[in-house]
């Protein structure tokens, strides 16, 4: 017996004698793997491609059960016949070559006269699986970790870092783990703290300084080091790891790259596989970060100890006097100092505690400074307690500061008194100084002036920690050969600009002990004698490596982002609020087919309907500089070519009254992904279409049914020779009307079968439940389902698709009937029915669909909208109904919606009323 007998058969209700066929070959599917069994469970066949990676089997005289081609753990899945399997959803594992795992899904079915098992591979599933837990326990341990670090005592600070270190590592299972910091002062890295195994050798220990290899790695993101892959430009690097796998986690800030999480003897791809690079950098940052900041923190008290303590032990501080007023206001170190209760005193008070000898002087310094803003510079005694002790002096110093309206005097006075007194004190002074310009980061200098000339003559300390060199390094003639080739015409035409104007700044490239060049600013001035002839010219050099190459990072940064602007897939441009482009770049151009320079002036709505320019431009007067961006999808008619879509962002430029003067806008190609849509809705219709095909012959047969009894009736008369005109008249009107009615049904099938409208229109939805009930209401109630439908007679106009609102009608109302009559099988006194009704208000309309079928399972009703979920047996439907719908009203702007009423499911159709209507 044929399909098309079979067909026929279920259609007329007539049973039809199954004949046992052989079994037809597997035809090989484009995916996954299909498995013939018999009703025993063995493997009768296979196909599909995923068949040539199993493991092969010897071969059998009789089929072997499908245990044997599965992995232990997976048996328990199986057990029992395939008839035991079936409705249930199956995961398997089998063995494949090369000792490899492979991972499916799938279920069984009846299949002629054994069953079928379909199976997919989820393989990409269960590592998106893992991913996702692996990166929730690393946000977890690096939230703990963070806290922990932020929470402890700064002497705690080093034994909490070390228990952090143990949880990563005993977490991922790193044999040695290690934070390395960068040492600013020594321009190095230094372990700040390790972990390692109890099994795993010593490769480094808390405080060991590792010099600059790691400055090699790229700082923007982990590095994986491979012992039998080793790279060159990383074999520094790789000594480090004791020339054996491992794995570099950077973490950065304002400064650079300033923090490695070191992971020693680890093969990261194998180790831990499902860990992903922003894991990896999220677990450095929450260990660096709340580190890095404890520990400045901790420099930066340090730091104001050291000055309070300067102030202190130097006997100085500031002072303050305010423009208005003649309150003087103290240190509270000098105050001590000067031995007063007070920090607050008069300026006669002030002058009080100088010595009568220089009290005068004082005076008139200080209404110098406050006249005439003359800076104040002084050495003055203090007025001793006992004549006899040895006198105390304080170098005083001031100076005007603010604007004529906030104007102050500020100064400091300094404890000089061992200059004064003490000799062997100003020399240690004088080292004192010295020191301080050796720990500058410049570099001071001293060129002498002989014969027409620069020699040099003196530089600080600071040049060893510089450069690497010493004086007898930096000759005139050594300077030229370790100038960069690109620069000397720069610092010769430095030195003769010296010796014309007197002074000079420049900037060029010297190399270093290392043959490393840095990039030095060079500020200098020429001393003179008192008849104006060149004495020496005294400098520094100011290392600005890092200041130039950023800037020139930055040049190259724009230049990039030009490029990117340029060469972006992306469609960039700027346009004024009428459409009119001021730039484009050339995606844009060669989408328009055109060329950039062509861009600017032409209108972009050109391209849109009126309809959908008006959209567009209604939708650029929401833009304000509180929410200047908006996203949208337009609808284009380009010359020559079909309609494009365009998944388009604009943001509003706006001046300083809020007013719209530009808009910048980046768009995409959506046109692939909406005409996929389509497809999708169509093919959606028309699997509507094939499962209405019952009631639809049911609506076909009716008239033909009722125009054959008519013709028989008239064929009898006629031959009996009874024959009335008033009685083929009446019959010939029935079957005129059957014909009509016939043919309605048919021409709706045609329109519903179409594809939608490119553009929305509007319509009155009562039109689609009309439309519906045409295609389904006698086939409804030929199966005994009682239609009940209110009054939709109201005019109300909605934006969309008629059709595809039709399209959702139908599939509430036949997925309501298949429930109803799977209900009616199990109790045969079930009276079904359907209920159809509408209701609206200011702003929305709103279609019900409701039935007395029991309703939805609460469990399934979170997922009843997914693609491919169904409750209906396998084979039947597709799963795509209500996914299509639910899609469908969305792209009207409305909801689909469903929940439990007391007799069965209740599906809402909500639509906004359109602003026209």
């Amino acid at each position: 017996m044929t399909a098309g007998d079979k067909l026929f058969g279920r259609l007329l209700k007539r049973s039809a004698v199954v004949a046992h066929e052989p079994l037809e070959p597997l035809v090989s599917p484009m995916l996954g793997l299909h498995i013939h069994l018999d009703d025993d469970g063995a493997v009768l066949q296979m196909a599909g491609p995923l068949r040539h990676v199993l493991e092969q089997q010897k071969p059998h005289a009789q089929p072997l059960p499908l245990s044997d081609y599965l992995l232990a753990h997976s048996c328990l899945a199986i057990e029992g016949q395939p008839s035991d399997w079936q409705g249930q959803l199956l995961d398997l594992d089998f063995a494949c070559l090369g000792d490899q795992v492979l991972h499916l899904r799938g279920w069984a079915q009846r299949w002629g006269n054994g069953w079928l098992l379909q199976l997919m591979d989820i393989a990409d599933l269960l590592i998106e699986r893992q991913q996702a837990r692996h990166h929730d326990a690393c946000q977890v341990i690096a939230g703990q970790i963070s806290e922990q670090l932020r929470s402890c005592g700064p002497l705690r600070l080093p034994a909490i870092v070390s228990e952090q270190l143990q949880v990563i590592a005993q977490r991922w299972h790193i044999p040695c783990l290690a934070l390395a910091l960068l040492d600013e002062q020594e321009q190095g890295w230094q372990i700040y703290r390790q972990f390692q195994a109890h099994d795993a050798p010593t490769l480094w220990h808390d405080g060991q300084r590792l010099g600059t290899p790691l400055d090699s790695l790229n700082g923007t993101a982990p590095q994986r080091l491979d012992a039998h892959h080793g790279l060159n430009e990383h074999s520094r690097v790789q000594i480090i790891f004791g020339n054996a796998d491992g794995f570099a986690v950077p973490y950065s800030d304002d400064r650079g790259v300033v923090a490695w999480l070191l992971c020693g003897f680890y093969d990261v791809d194998h180790a831990a596989p499902y860990l992903t690079v922003r894991d990896w950098m999220w677990l450095a940052s929450s260990l660096a970060a709340p580190l890095l900041g404890r520990l400045r923190e901790q420099q930066h008290h340090r730091q104001h100890e050291r000055l309070e303590s300067l102030q202190t032990l130097l006997g100085t501080g500031w002072w303050e006097i305010p423009g208005v007023g003649d309150a003087v206001q103290l240190a509270p170190s000098l105050a001590a100092a000067l031995q007063l209760q007070a920090t607050r005193l008069t300026q006669e008070e002030w002058l009080t505690q100088i010595h009568p000898a220089d009290r005068e002087e004082m005076r008139s310094c200080l209404h110098a400074l406050q006249q005439r803003g003359e800076p104040l510079t002084l050495s003055v005694r203090l007025h001793p307690a006992d004549n006899e002790q040895a006198p105390t002096w304080f170098r005083v110093q001031g100076q005007v500061t603010g604007n004529a309206e906030h104007r102050r005097l500020v100064g400091f006075m300094l404890d000089i008194s061992d200059i004064k007194n003490q000799q062997q004190l100003a020399a240690a002074a004088h080292a004192r100084l010295d020191n301080l310009i050796a720990s500058s980061p410049a570099v001071i200098y001293v060129q002498h002036y002989a014969e027409g000339a620069l020699q040099p003559a003196f530089f600080s300390a600071s040049l060893q920690p510089l450069l690497g060199l010493r004086l007898e390094d930096c000759s005139a003639a050594a300077l030229i050969e370790r100038l960069h080739p690109e620069d000397r015409e720069v610092y010769f035409q430095r030195t003769r600009q010296l010796l014309r104007e007197g002074s000079v700044r420049a900037r060029y490239r010297l190399r270093d002990s290392r043959g490393d060049y840095h990039w030095l600013l060079d500020e200098a001035k020429l001393l003179r004698n008192d008849l104006g002839l060149p004495v020496e010219a005294v400098g520094l050099w100011l290392d600005v490596t890092d200041a130039t190459l950023a800037a020139e990072r930055i040049k190259q940064s724009e230049e990039r982002y030009r490029i990117l602007v340029e060469d972006s897939p992306a469609m960039i441009c700027r346009y004024r609020p009428d459409l009119t482009l001021t730039f484009g770049n050339r995606p844009l151009a060669n989408y328009l087919e055109c060329t950039p320079e062509q861009l600017p002036g032409i209108d972009l709505g050109t391209w849109m309907s009126d309809e959908q320019r008006a959209a567009f431009v209604q939708r650029l007067t929401l833009l304000t500089p509180d929410n200047p961006v908006s996203t949208a999808e337009i609808s284009l008619q380009l010359p020559g070519r079909e309609h494009a879509w365009w998944v388009w962002s604009d943001r509003g430029v706006f001046d300083e009254r809020g007013q719209l003067i530009e808009v910048q806008a980046v768009g995409r190609d959506n046109t692939e992904v909406r005409r996929s849509q389509q497809q999708l809705t169509q093919s959606a219709k028309m699997a509507t279409l094939g499962e209405m095909a019952t009631g639809l012959a049911h609506e076909i047969n009716q008239p033909l049914n009722v125009m054959r009894m008519a013709i028989v009736n008239v064929l009898k008369r006629l031959s009996n020779g009874d024959v009335q005109v008033d009685y083929l008249t009446d019959k010939l009107n029935r079957i005129d009307a059957q014909v009509q009615r016939a043919a309605k049904v048919v021409d709706h099938m045609r329109v519903f079968g179409r594809r939608s409208e490119i553009e929305q229109q509007l319509f009155n939805p009562a039109s689609a439940i009309e439309g519906t009930l045409s295609l389904l209401a006698e086939g409804m109630r030929g199966k005994g389902v009682d239609l009940r439908i209110s009054d939709t007679g109201f005019q109300v106009q909605v934006r969309g698709y008629v059709d595809q609102l039709e399209q959702v009608l139908i599939n509430l109302m036949v997925n309501a009937r298949d429930a109803l009559l799977s209900k009616r099988e199990k109790d045969s006194s079930f009276k079904p029915w359907i209920s159809i009704y509408a209701e609206r208000d200011d702003l929305k309309v709103r279609l019900w669909v409701e039935d007395n079928g029991g309703g939805i399972d609460p469990r399934l009703l979170e997922r009843i909208f997914e693609p491919f979920f169904t409750t209906k047996p396998i084979g039947v439907g597709t799963g795509l109904g209500l996914s299509v719908s639910y899609g469908i009203i969305d792209n009207m702007g409305g909801l689909l919606s469903v929940r439990n009423s007391v007799e069965g499911a209740r599906f809402c159709i909500e639509l906004p009323i359109a602003a026209d209507d």
